[in-house]
């Protein structure tokens, strides 16, 4: 039965799963100050103005042109009405509904698009305020890139990030008409299409053993076993959002329908790869796809350029719908989770029992990078591995970085399997090769719908929750891989099949047990012991509800520590989602160790029991009930001392989207964004296991400096900080070195100009895009450091030095301007990058000050300002500079001041006296739009830079326990 969601008063439900996801602390999914997660309630910010970024991988807002959402579905008619009764009042409005002619346009649809050219604010807050219409967003191009990589891609020449520059110095190269953010990495199937030799790696230095790539994927899966059975998906509608697909294509024989959802008004595929993506999951002769027999829906949502719109994306998902779409595939993705009506029609698309498979996205090796729609609790998501059974290079990898910086990120991809060097269809005929997730997610669609037919003849079963519960407790843990590379595991058809031919519909967790010893699965959790007075540990689990769309937690979720496993010894405070929709909630479990245990050393075990409860079905009288117990298992060290203590600023980290952010290092003009969340467990994983290893203790502060006691810490590092300060956090800063805390600050470039050149002209919107900061907010920075008179400058430089034989590599810093008398500043001889940007020359530039030491007195802590971040992130290092921190780190924990920086000092030969003239002190750019993403600026104080009351600290309700004499289950 199709569900028809009643946004009237399903709206109060979804807003109190939003509010629960709008924490203020780091006690679980939520954790942002701000509000500027996605929710369909308003607690985002306002973002309307501002275009997007053409890239890869983004989203452009399209001029002038918005989105009315309806609470309803209406017709055409009575749409057109409430538009022009809410409109009536607007005398000398210039507006017009865009027409929308496609397969959906005969029945009723809960949006319209509109064209507004005059008195745009006032038209929109008289649409806002009509009863009928739910939301108002603006329009969206969407580059939700195509998530395959042909087998040669990481043998590409990716060096060229000119951009059709007349030159690698003309000025122009920094100021691009925006193509495309990655455009040799993201190749779809059509950029390879025609090549012989497309295949060729290019290698041929050395030889070696070549491995046989089986030739099916089907036979790989042993989808035989099935098909022996009898069941070849008949009976299931499969529909494949992508690039459309030829009439008559050899390899298909249940093609039900074609519909072109873009404005070419074609149906043929002119790229290939949506024809690829339909052979893995419905072909029926050579490269056979898993359920040959499925009913096939091809929806072509992209043009031959891989453009798309939302509005397209919403009247095909309606007609998804309407067309009783058992299983969707979506080989795209991107990291905007921002785009509002997108997201709200994958959850109402979910609602209808639709299961939606989708790529996890094409970003790997680097974590923090998983793609929307793929990251969604209700929507499958799917990484890739090879033949070998690791985890594809090419595979994004967690945590969700929604939740950030407040709090911890969720388990994501859901599943793993096969997507290097898959064959699919052709697309005209015969076979071909693509690796990508892109490949991986059509391999599991295609299983689904397979899947599906073999519990046909029990169709309550049949949901998005009860299927990713089977692939789930049946994938193949892979080993020596951790939970944010591969999820539950390799998918395993036919234990698949096995698990669903049995199941009653129940409730599940995800992960379904908290382990903190339990490596490398558990990474990187288990990496770290938990210890009394750190912050908390934060484990987010996704509730999957099997018994209905809709359900509740009953009652409070219980912590049951076993005595006779030291239970005792650890504390717990929990949120949760008290009402799951769609066939999701969320369990946000943070862990602390009692102060009993303040020297104790061991393993400390328990379990959290709940209750999820959801209406009864037909012809039931009482409700569906499941009792579910998630044993919690710790390993807990004495608290070690202060110096060994390290407190990594999350709060002041800014990510894409919804703001232009730029890449720290300006060399990557073909990946300008910085969207992988600047988390000690995304981009800057290598940097935290080097800290590790060194017998540092990390603990991330997802709250300002005035929530932290600084006599726990030895050391503060700030990385990278786009966000600004709180008058009230300069203060305790202040107070707190002179208490003994030591400082690390790694900063990055900013400059007004630089950040003018480094605007995109979007050709589609005919607006220019300008960066909200530079690397880093150097003005913040330097408010916060005046106390000591210490400042960054805005020149930007660039540039390879040693220092005491260890190389390193300067990518687009800054350079210190203002330092005490008394300090140790080390200087060396950089380009002027800011000057090749601006003017298309680059000088050599002697004794710039990029590293200040820095002790006030004898009880004060340490500070150390190093002008660039690029050699700690992952993202674009070139160099890392490991060896430099942890040298920085002896200076500021123990006082051990290494011979590298007094022999550097002499040796730069630095002039006494004022420093250099190697910049001025930069201002923050008129007319930036910070304030709208900002948890510090108050968003109602245009142009005035002022802050927000100071929030109130996040605070706990740890659970009281009770106690089970009992020992853990083994």
């Amino acid at each position: 039965m199709r569900v028809c969601v009643n946004y009237s008063s399903m709206l109060i439900l979804i807003c109190t799963i939003a509010s629960q996801l709008i924490l203020t602390s780091q006690s679980g999914i939520g954790g942002d100050y701000s509000g500027s997660l996605f929710s369909p309630c308003g607690f985002f910010n306002d973002t309307d103005d501002i275009p997007d970024i053409k890239t890869d991988f983004s989203t452009q807002l399209v001029s002038n042109e918005y989105i009315i959402t309806f609470k309803r579905y209406y017709s055409q008619q009575t749409r057109l009405n409430f538009i022009s009764a809410a409109l009536r009042t607007i005398m000398s409005l210039s507006w017009s509904v865009k027409p929308r002619s496609n397969s959906a346009t005969k029945y009723p649809s809960d949006f319209e698009v509109l064209a507004i050219i005059a008195e745009k604010e006032e038209s929109l807050k008289a649409l806002e305020q009509h009863p009928s219409i739910k939301q108002v967003t603006q329009q969206k191009q969407i580059t939700r890139s195509i998530k395959s990589e042909s087998n040669h891609a990481e043998a590409e020449d990716d060096s060229d990030d000119t951009h059709d520059c007349n030159s690698s110095t003309d000025p122009l190269c920094w100021a691009p008409k925006w193509k495309s953010s990655r455009p040799m990495r993201r190749a779809s199937l059509g950029l390879t299409q025609g090549s012989s030799l497309w295949q060729s790696t290019g290698h041929h230095s050395n030889r070696r053993l070549l491995r046989a790539v089986p030739r099916e994927i089907t036979d790989i899966m042993e989808a035989n076993v099935l098909w022996d059975m009898g069941f070849t998906g008949a009976g299931i509608n499969i529909a494949v959002f992508d690039t459309g697909l030829k009439e008559k294509h050899p390899h298909f024989k249940n093609v039900m329908e074609r519909t072109d959802w873009t404005d070419e008004k074609k149906l043929n595929d002119g790229l290939g790869h949506g024809t690829f993506v339909a052979g893995v999951i419905s072909s029926t002769m050579d490269c056979k796809g898993f359920a040959p027999d499925a009913n096939l829906y091809i929806f072509r949502v992209f043009t031959n350029s891989q453009v798309s719109y939302t509005s397209w994306f919403l009247d095909a998902f309606n007609y998804a719908i309407l067309k009783k779409i058992n299983v969707l595939n979506l080989s795209i993705g991107g990291p905007d989770f921002m785009d509002h009506p997108f997201v709200d029609k994958v959850w109402e698309l979910t609602a209808n029992k639709v299961i939606m498979v989708s790529a996890i996205g094409n970003d790997g090796p680097l974590y923090g990078t998983l793609n929307n729609p793929a990251d969604q609790m209700d929507v499958i998501g799917v990484g890739g591995i090879n033949f070998e059974d690791n985890i594809a290079k090419f595979s994004s990898r967690g945590m969700t970085t929604w939740e950030l910086p407040g709090g911890y990120g969720r388990l994501k991809p859901d599943i793993v399997t096969y997507g290097s060097a898959v064959r699919g269809s052709g697309m005209t005929q015969g076979c071909r090769t693509l690796s990508g997730t892109s490949v991986a997610s059509p391999v599991v669609a295609g299983a689904v719908g397979l899947l599906a037919s073999s519990i046909a003849d029990r169709q309550w079963v049949l949901n998005p929750a009860s299927m990713k519960q089977a692939l789930m407790a049946s994938a193949r843990r892979l080993p020596d891989t951790n939970m944010f590379e591969q999820g539950h595991g390799k998918l395993d058809l036919v234990k698949a099949y096995q698990v669903l031919s049995s199941y009653q519909p129940q409730a599940s967790l995800s992960p379904s047990y908290i382990d903190l010893t339990e490596c490398p699965y558990f990474w990187p959790y288990c990496t770290q012991p938990i210890y009394h007075g750190a912050m908390p540990t934060v484990v987010n689990i996704t509730i999957l509800n099997g018994m209905g769309v809709t359900g509740q937690v009953v009652d409070k979720p219980t912590w049951q520590p076993f005595t006779p496993q030291n239970g005792d010894y650890i504390e717990v405070a929990m949120s949760y989602s008290p009402i799951l929709w769609p066939w999701s909630g969320y369990l946000a479990v943070s862990i602390t160790v009692s102060s009993s245990a303040t020297l104790w050393q061991g393993i400390a075990q328990g379990q959290i029991t709940l209750t999820v409860e959801s209406p009864p079905d037909n012809g039931e009288e009482k409700p569906r009930r499941s009792v579910l117990e998630l044993p919690v298992k710790v390993q807990v060290v004495p608290t070690p001392p202060r110096n060994k203590r390290i407190l990594w600023d999350q709060y002041h980290n800014l990510r894409y989207p919804p703001g232009y952010f730029p890449r720290d290092n300006l060399r990557m003009k073909n990946d300008p964004l910085d969207w992988n969340g600047d988390h000690v467990h995304t981009n800057f994983k290598a940097m935290y296991e080097h800290l590790r290893t060194a017998g540092f203790f990390v603990e991330v502060l997802g709250a300002p400096f005035t929530c932290y006691d600084a006599k726990e810490y030895g050391t503060l590092l700030i990385v990278d900080p786009e966000e600004e300060f709180f008058p009230e956090e300069v203060t305790k800063l202040k107070r707190d070195i002179d208490q003994g805390l030591s400082v690390i600050i790694f900063a990055d470039w900013y400059n007004v100009t630089v950040m003018k050149k480094v605007k995109f002209y979007d050709e589609n919107t005919r607006q220019w895009w300008m960066p909200d900061t530079g690397g880093s907010n150097i003005p913040a920075l330097n408010d916060l450091l005046s106390p000591w008179g210490m400042a960054f400058g805005d020149g930007v430089f660039e540039g390879d030095f040693e220092l005491a034989e260890n190389r390193a590599t300067y990518s687009s810093g800054s350079s210190i301007i203002k330092f005490p008398s008394g300090g140790l500043l080390i200087h060396q001889t950089l380009q002027d990058q800011g000057q090749e940007v601006i003017h298309g020359k680059a000088d050599q530039v002697s004794n710039v000050p990029i590293l200040g030491l820095y002790q006030h007195s004898l009880e004060s802590g340490r500070i150390v300002l190093y002008g660039d971040s690029n050699c700690l992130d992952s993202s674009h290092m070139k160099t890392d500079c490991f060896w430099l921190l942890e040298g920085l780190l002896q200076y500021t924990a123990y006082d051990n001041l290494s011979p590298m920086f007094t022999q550097a000092r002499k040796s730069s030969h630095s002039p006494t006296g004022p420093l250099p003239p190697v910049g001025s002190l930069p201002t923050r750019m008129e007319g930036n739009h910070l304030y709208r993403y900002s948890k510090v600026l108050d968003a109602h104080q245009l142009g005035t830079q002022k802050p927000r009351p100071l929030p109130g600290c996040p605070t706990l309700a740890w659970t009281k326990g009770e106690p089970l004499n009992i020992s853990a289950p083994r």
